[in-house]
């Protein structure tokens, strides 16, 4: 008895429900794509975005208006309605002409759960429960794809396709181009090209991705509408693989002679030898005639051809420290250095530096330099697991943004190497990223390193990776046929421990000490 009466009391409270989902007043319109949903708690756009458009005042005339909308079907007025000029046009949503899509509300799709049936064909399964739509409180319908024709042109999107999201939008971290997207696309330029037109977005570049082994495509929003709509959108697709920010990612130095790096990581500096092992090293453009660096780049690539070269001096302090000769040595002298420049004024972007790693991927290096620090992404996580995959030493800095900082990418990704800085007296670099991700120490504060047209001081974690690519250089010279897991044993197990002992979120594992490190080879 207690039973039939629930599911009696359940089943008045869905039609009292859905019949309030209905009124003109309580309804809501779905979003269109070119329409930007207000959303605050979505993402961290950045300010000076476009204002969302049609929106609502709450004047007796919207009243009117949305009114008249919704008792307009097909084109005609519902019984006893007074028809609207406008019927079948207008604010009518143009996906379904003549109709305008009511939400119902999360109770209507927790009670009945399922699929969703939506007007013009399509269903959308909640995922997780009620999934919300562009940030409003309604089950998301599965868009359906605008084939391509069979003349390899562009279909126009089906008049029933509803270019709605099939997940919640979700908050995104760190900074971001705030109006383009990342996606991995299976197929064709058609295909590249239909996803475009279906989903109102601008082609912006595209290339096969090395390391992904697919075609990355960066498309601009011309429409205002928020990346994280966007994405959420873009994965109603199935030619779409991954879909990601465009997140921004930044060099490490902080501000600020003799390098005391080879004292404190017990590398003998003139034994120190890198022969024979190639690096690879991302970041700014290089000053290759700097004399440290005078026969030292074997190559360079430039990631941003259309950016004019204005920063040398980052770059060449990295390069410099990893392979420097004459007056001033670098950690492994005679290893040759692969240059993809892909930071200008210090920042760069997720497709720029994902160009620089395949290229560097493709070229005869066993390490690769990475001292930058952004977002997590998950291309650049994908890449970077096939690059380890395929047996290179990624080596990356740990991140200059303090103690609370969230974690550091590429640094904290499995498989690479996440170094942090000291100073002479090997205490911890204050600005120094904290966490469980942190393998290494290595120095990194105040050190002489060639910079454009000189020599100056420099401090940062990523000056600490220099260094490590030197000792793995070192190594790796000395002990060719060894592993990349071999490599990261190897310092782990023979670093000399700092603060709490073991493992710690300040130091890793500790200090490196290169000459121990060797000896495990012998």
């Amino acid at each position: 008895m207690a039973v039939r009466r629930a599911r009696a009391f359940l089943l008045a409270c869905v039609g009292v429900v859905a019949v309030l989902a209905a009124s003109p007043v309580l309804a809501q319109k779905q979003p269109v794509p070119g329409a930007t949903t207000i959303d605050p708690a979505v993402d961290q756009k950045a300010p000076g975005a476009p204002a969302p458009k049609d929106q609502d005042n709450g004047s007796a005339a919207d009243d009117a208006k949305d009114r008249n909308s919704i008792e307009c079907f097909d084109g005609k007025p519902t019984s006893g309605a007074t028809l609207d000029p406008n019927c079948g046009k207008g604010d009518v949503d143009p996906r379904f002409p003549g109709r305008v899509v009511v939400i119902l509300p999360d109770i209507l799709v927790d009670l009945f759960g399922g699929s969703l049936t939506v007007p013009g064909g399509g269903t959308g399964a909640p995922a997780g429960g009620s999934d919300a739509v562009a940030g409003l409180g309604g089950a998301a319908p599965a868009p359906q794809v605008a084939p391509s024709n069979s003349g390899g042109g562009n279909a126009p999107p089906s008049t029933g396709a509803a270019r709605l999201p099939v997940v919640s939008p979700r908050a995104i971290t760190g900074t971001f181009v705030p109006d383009e997207v990342l996606v991995t696309i299976d197929g064709d330029v058609a295909a590249v090209e239909d996803i475009a037109t279906g989903f109102g977005l601008d082609i912006r570049s595209q290339r096969v991705s090395n390391l992904l082994g697919v075609t990355v495509v960066r498309y601009g929003i011309p429409d205002g509408r928020r990346v994280s709509t966007v994405l959420a959108q873009l994965a109603a697709d199935p030619r779409t693989r991954e879909r990601v920010p465009n997140h921004i990612y930044s060099l490490q130095q902080a501000n600020a002679i003799v390098n005391y790096a080879f004292k404190r990581i017990s590398l003998d500096s003139d034994a120190a030898s890198g022969a024979e092992i190639d690096v690879a090293v991302i970041d700014t453009a290089v000053d290759a005639k700097h004399p440290a660096l005078t026969g030292v780049i074997a190559e360079e690539y430039d990631a941003m051809p259309d950016v004019a070269q204005t920063d040398r001096n980052h770059g060449t302090s990295v390069a410099g420290l990893i392979a420097g000769i004459g007056p001033f040595r670098g950690m492994a002298p005679g290893s040759a250095i692969y240059h993809a420049r892909a930071f200008e004024g210090g920042k760069s972007t997720m497709d720029v530096i994902l160009d620089a790693l395949d290229w560097a991927a493709s070229k005869p290096v066993r390490i690769v330099n990475m001292s930058f620090v952004g977002p997590d992404n998950d291309l650049l996580k994908s890449a970077c697991a096939n690059a380890r995959a395929r047996g290179l030493i990624l080596v990356a800095a740990a991140g200059n943004n303090g103690p609370k900082a969230p974690y550091g990418y590429p640094a904290a990704y499995p498989g690479v190497i996440a170094v942090t800085a000291t100073d002479a007296d090997d205490r911890l670099m204050p600005q120094a990223n904290r966490g469980p991700y942190v393998y290494v120490s290595a120095p990194g504060v105040d050190m002489l390193a060639p910079v454009d047209g000189g020599t100056d001081a420099v401090t940062g974690t990523s000056f600490a990776a220099a260094i490590i690519s030197g000792a793995v250089a070192n190594l790796l010279h000395d002990n060719p046929d060894r592993s990349a897991d071999w490599v990261e044993k190897a310092l782990a197990e023979t670093s000399s421990d700092l603060g709490a002992k073991g493992r710690d979120e300040e130091f890793g594992y500790g200090l490196v000490n290169a000459k121990a490190a060797g000896g495990l080879g012998r």
